[in-house]
């Protein structure tokens, strides 16, 4: 006899993971952009939202550590260890490159 975890088999909608946990949908489409390396809901055909229970697991653990430890974003990705925040990203983008050399002033 087959060991088939049915738990693993298990998919919720956006509107059944918003109603479980509290948070509002809008909010976990927008976590879901905000966090896309680290909460990634599976598609259906239809371009649905499916979240396994891992994922609902990773959206409690969003909102813990955004609602209750009020960390922001760059915090949380920090938290979860995931790449560099996007803020920091975005400013080393944005400052302009430095000489290596003396500038002419300096002479």
């Amino acid at each position: 006899m087959n060991n088939i975890n049915v738990w693993d088999k298990v998919n919720l909608s956006i509107d059944q993971v918003s109603q479980l946990t509290g948070v509002k949908k809008t909010t976990l489409r927008y976590w879901e952009k905000e966090f896309s390396d680290y909460l990634k809901p599976e598609r259906t055909e239809t371009q649905r939202r499916q979240y396994s229970l891992e994922e609902v697991e990773k959206v409690a653990l969003l909102k813990q550590l955004i609602e209750e430890e009020k960390y922001k974003s760059a915090g949380v990705r920090l938290k979860l260890g995931l790449d560099r925040p996007l803020a920091v990203q975005s400013a080393e983008a944005a400052a302009p490159a430095v000489s290596a050399g003396p500038a002419a002033a300096d002479f």
